[in-house]
């Protein structure tokens, strides 16, 4: 999770998700988020380790909400 600070020094963690979680969640094919990864149309993973990457929650939620609007993401 990546930590966010708050004006009033509370920090918050944001959701951090693996792509299982993401296929799941946007009903897309592994392929077909990789697909949009590389012609920038879906939000790009962050690197959480040397072998490791996930996609933050908040990303996810604007591309859906983005998708809902009619925009081709």
């Amino acid at each position: 999770m990546t930590a966010n600070t708050h004006p009033n020094g509370a920090r918050s963690f944001e959701r951090l998700y693996k792509l299982p979680s993401v296929v799941e969640r946007v009903a897309l094919s592994r392929a077909e988020i990789y697909r949009r990864i590389k012609e920038g149309t879906f939000p790009q993973p962050v690197k959480i380790g040397a072998r490791a990457v996930a996609f933050r929650g908040s990303d996810i939620d604007a591309w859906l909400v983005q998708l809902g609007n009619g925009g081709e993401q």
